[in-house]
């Protein structure tokens, strides 16, 4: 059984233990680097908020063992969870004096989202891209995202530069930068050869991300941090993007070799990223000197 089929099976079950009294639909959701994740939606009448159950680790489970009857089992639990209280009027959606204070940005690579960028507005940065997305905060449905697409940006009446504008002021405010050392997440990140080579050359550092540690890359894209950062430092700074949500950032002492750089880049995006989390397999460095980034190789 493949993952189609499997949606599909789960998809007539969670509908027959319903008994009808709810809408139970599949939907495939393009997320980052064109990966397609089936999700499960469930909505009662009056419904406007739907949440949506990814089904690929239910997948994953079922082929470990997990039995058909717990899997839906548990994914009428995590429903009963996380269904919206009460009925949520999106229609401020369309409003944009209503969002423009929560309109904010995130940085994907290029290269793998080809057929996204042609659905949604955004801002080349070197060989990634600045989309747009809304930052939305409530009871009813807690905190997440919706990604900005042309059709929002025509119905509001304003252009990229204006979404650009907004994100500027916006992202910084809602989620602020912070910079901690290697050791705290390196243990999780990379691979035993390259954490002892990167521990015992004894090179500062650190990793560049925001409070909420969510697509934290684009911290980059802030006034000054990085200015600020390789001020601090005393060097240039290589940029390692180990993914959406963060990068490393890397003192260059003159010492670094930028393959063995991008060799661990690589490595680490095909190993301990999942695929929808991949920035891009990219070397970059900040230049004290000219105030930007570059990109190495």
């Amino acid at each position: 059984m493949d993952i189609n089929e499997f949606a599909r099976k789960v998809c007539g079950a969670v509908k027959e233990k319903l008994s009808g009294e709810y809408n139970v639909e599949l939907k495939e959701v393009r997320k980052n680097n064109g990966v397609l994740l089936h999700g499960l939606l469930i909505s009662s009448e009056g419904q406007k908020a739907v949440p949506t159950i990814y089904l690929e680790n239910f997948f994953r489970a079922y082929e470990e063992g997990m039995t058909f009857a717990e899997v839906i089992r548990r994914l009428l639990d995590i429903y009963g969870q996380d269904v919206p209280v009460g009925i949520v009027d999106m229609e401020f959606f369309r409003d944009f004096e209503k969002v423009k204070d929560r309109i904010c940005f995130r940085l994907i690579g290029r290269a793998g989202n080809e057929e996204l960028l042609r659905e949604i507005p955004y801002v080349d940065f070197l060989d990634m891209a600045v989309c747009f997305f809304y930052a939305y905060q409530g009871k009813e449905l807690g905190e997440g995202s919706i990604l900005i697409y042309h059709s929002h940006r025509k119905l509001w009446g304003c252009g990229i530069a204006d979404l650009m504008e907004l994100a500027n002021r916006n992202t910084p405010l809602l989620f602020p930068w912070q910079c901690c050392a290697i050791e705290e997440i390196i243990g999780r990140m990379v691979k035993e050869e390259y954490r002892q080579e990167l521990m015992a050359a004894e090179i500062p550092m650190q990793v560049l991300s925001n409070r909420q540690q969510l697509n934290g890359a684009a911290c980059l894209l802030y006034p000054d941090v990085l200015e600020q950062l390789a001020e601090k430092s005393r060097a240039d700074l290589y940029i390692l993007p180990s993914s959406v949500h963060e990068t490393i950032l890397l003192a260059d002492s003159g010492r670094e070799e930028p393959e063995k750089l991008k060799e661990m880049i690589v490595e680490v995006n095909r190993t301990q990223v999942a695929p929808e989390e991949v920035l891009t397999d990219s070397l970059y460095r900040y230049d004290r000197a000219k105030k930007c980034v570059e990109l190495v190789m």
